[in-house]
């Protein structure tokens, strides 16, 4: 469909990045077959990296009817590139930087007005993903966005639209924000939807250079901590947008830098004007002028003749949408909160980094994925919960199929971890109870088999712990 607007060959230069699979040591044999991707964002582009599995486009603003044969504009470029990143083909990559979902079925809403988006855009947005999720076989929904007030859940109704998508059986996943010093909003401060910050690999596959990403965190509103989990939000390869100046200059820089020296000279003066470089280049000898082709490809990101790389709590949140297309591929029975479940449950903290910024930790594809396929239990809200308060005592949840035995320590029972036992049920959840409690807030933990201690992963209020981790939190009111 598009080749002929392309006429140079693919190629991937000396600033290469490392594709998504092999950061992660995803399974590749999970492609998001048969598994429906929505995306609320600013707009798209249909690129031919997903175009032809693109199932429905829907523009709240109604400024663009239909997808194909648009002209390229600046807000279709953040909606392209997430959602490339997540279930791209890398098709104008010979299949080099495609996404882990890249067999998935999209659904693209654009929520923007004239380029801007509001609260009024993303509740239309979720409202329309709501109301046609059933016909179109709506799985999972990504959101790499922020709305412009923010609230407490109850006072939200970007929020309580998202929680309702959720509870009607669709994973959400939502960019927790690339402030650095703040706590999220909504929609990424909604309990139940999957809250992404971000880290860096330094573009390295050594976990030495793992550092952290500037994305929001801390406590919100509610008082839950976010995010949950964070993904790879640098060097992520995205495509530049077709058709475009950006689009024509990385083409034409791709095929200088790989032109032999003897015919560099010649096609730098045919093609100087789509290169964006001026024409004193052209005075340049061969050895300096190509010093200039590669400065201009490393400034302005070019991975490839047709993909950048970008970075952003943007691009960590579809990432970790389709490591959940992977997981409901190999089981399609999971809820969403069995999939929230297992991507936190695997994850694990970087080492000398606080806590609070990471949550439970690096997003773990291999592991979230191997876990998914060998869950049989049906785990949602009933059996996933915050510890339930009622007249008689206080009842704990937690899933743990490879624990043999689980105990409740605390501030209530002197953190004791042999005295109040959890049972597990024919449903795979261990539940716990102990008697009521005065009001007042209480820190505590689970001990899976005496000696791993773990925070309450559906309670998403907590307090840093004195040993780089954190207690859960229990508030018992009057």
């Amino acid at each position: 469909m598009y080749d002929d607007k392309h006429a140079h060959a693919h190629s991937r230069n000396r600033f290469s990045v490392i594709p998504t699979a092999q950061k992660l040591d995803a399974d590749v044999r999970l492609t998001g077959r048969g598994i429906t991707i929505a995306f609320l964002d600013s707009g798209f582009y249909p690129h031919p990296d997903f175009a032809d599995r693109v199932i429905a486009f829907h523009d709240v603003s109604g400024e663009e009817t239909e997808l194909i044969g648009i002209e390229p504009k600046g807000h279709h470029w953040h909606g392209t590139q997430t959602a490339t990143a997540c279930a791209g083909s890398g098709l104008l990559s010979d299949g080099i930087f495609k996404g882990l979902a890249h067999e998935s079925k999209l659904v693209l809403v654009k929520v923007s007005r004239r380029g801007r988006i509001g609260d009024e855009e993303i509740i239309a947005g979720l409202k329309w993903i709501a109301a046609n999720r059933e016909r179109l076989g709506i799985r999972i929904l990504n959101m790499s966005l922020g709305g412009d007030t923010d609230a407490m859940t109850a006072e939200s109704e970007i929020n309580r639209l998202a929680e309702m998508i959720v509870a009607d059986g669709v994973v959400v996943t939502v960019a927790a924000g690339n402030a650095g010093d703040t706590h999220s909003i909504p929609p990424a401060n909604a309990p139940s939807v999957i809250t992404v910050g971000g880290y860096s690999d330094s573009n390295h596959l050594d976990p030495r250079e793992i550092a952290l990403y500037h994305s929001n965190f801390g406590e919100t509103l509610d008082g839950n901590v976010k995010p949950e989990i964070i993904a790879p939000a640098m060097f992520v390869a995205a495509p530049i947008l077709p058709e475009t100046d950006d689009y024509r200059a990385a083409e034409t820089l791709s095929l200088l830098a790989d032109s032999p020296d003897y015919a560099f000279k010649a096609m730098l003066d045919e093609y100087l004007e789509t290169s964006g470089l001026t024409a004193d280049v052209l005075e340049l000898g061969v050895d300096e002028a190509r010093k200039i082709v590669e400065y201009q490809l490393h400034r302005r990101k070019i991975v490839g003749t047709h993909y950048q790389h970008v970075d952003g709590t943007s691009f960590a949140a579809p990432i970790t949408a389709s490591v959940a297309a992977q997981m409901l591929e190999a089981n399609p029975k999971l809820t969403p909160h069995a999939v929230k479940h297992l991507l936190v449950s695997t994850a694990s903290r970087i080492t000398g980094f606080e806590a609070i910024r990471q949550g439970f930790g690096m997003l773990n594809a291999a592991g979230a994925t191997a876990e998914a396929r060998k869950e049989v239990h049906r785990l949602d809200d009933m059996n996933l919960r915050r510890p339930e308060i009622d007249a008689d005592g206080i009842v704990f949840f937690h899933h743990d199929d490879q624990a043999r035995r689980i105990a409740l320590a605390g501030d209530f029972n002197d953190w004791d971890s042999e005295t109040d036992m959890f049972a597990q049920g024919a449903d795979g959840v261990w539940r716990a109870k102990i008697a009521a409690l005065p009001a007042g807030e209480y820190r505590y933990k689970f001990v899976v088999d005496g000696t791993v201690w773990v925070e309450d992963p559906s309670n998403l209020m907590k307090r840093a712990d004195d040993f780089g981790g954190f207690n859960s939190i229990l508030k018992v009111v009057e």
